[in-house]
């Protein structure tokens, strides 16, 4: 380290705070790998197995949308003045 250099610490919890508010994260994902999330979608909706939607969450992790097209998903992370980030 560098005489003058400054060492950050980090909390866990700060860290399951950054970039909320800012930060939605796009996925494309089985609407089986959703249930978890969205638990509404195998309540509320006849979807078949298979199905690709695609999912928007917070920089917490919470779930914020589904959408069907990856052009509605960006949509509606941006009508939220979000900056997207895609996971894979």
């Amino acid at each position: 380290m560098v005489a003058n250099e400054k060492k950050y610490v980090v909390t866990e919890q700060q860290l399951a705070h950054l970039g909320e508010g800012a930060v939605a994260y796009m996925r494309q994902m089985d609407v089986t790998e959703l249930q978890g999330a969205f638990p509404a979608v195998s309540e509320m909706m006849d979807i078949k197995p298979g199905t690709k939607l695609w999912a928007v969450f917070g920089a917490n992790g919470d779930p914020i949308l589904l959408a069907d097209a990856r052009a509605a998903a960006l949509a509606g992370v941006l009508q939220n003045d979000l900056q997207p980030v895609s996971l894979h």
